[in-house]
């Protein structure tokens, strides 16, 4: 798995508060970014993301990922 897309692509799911709108403004499929998200979650062993039919809400794992994924992303260290 390429880590920084993961980074990137779970960033993004967070910002857009959903899937399609993320996988939409990556310019990917819906299913790539949810694959994507899934080997997050498999990697870290956290549930990050709470989802609905409806929506996606972080959990308090997720935001300290977000936060941290942030910094790194900014940073340039990847």
């Amino acid at each position: 798995m390429d880590q920084l897309l993961a980074i990137k692509a779970f960033a993004r799911v967070v910002e857009a508060g959903n899937f399609t709108r993320a996988a939409d403004s990556l310019d990917m499929p819906n299913a790539t970014l949810e694959q994507t998200g899934a080997g997050v979650r498999g990697h870290l062993g956290v549930r990050l993301l709470q989802r609905t039919t409806r929506r996606v809400t972080v959990t308090p794992e997720g935001r300290d990922y977000y936060d941290k994924a942030l910094r790194i992303v900014r940073d340039g260290r990847y």
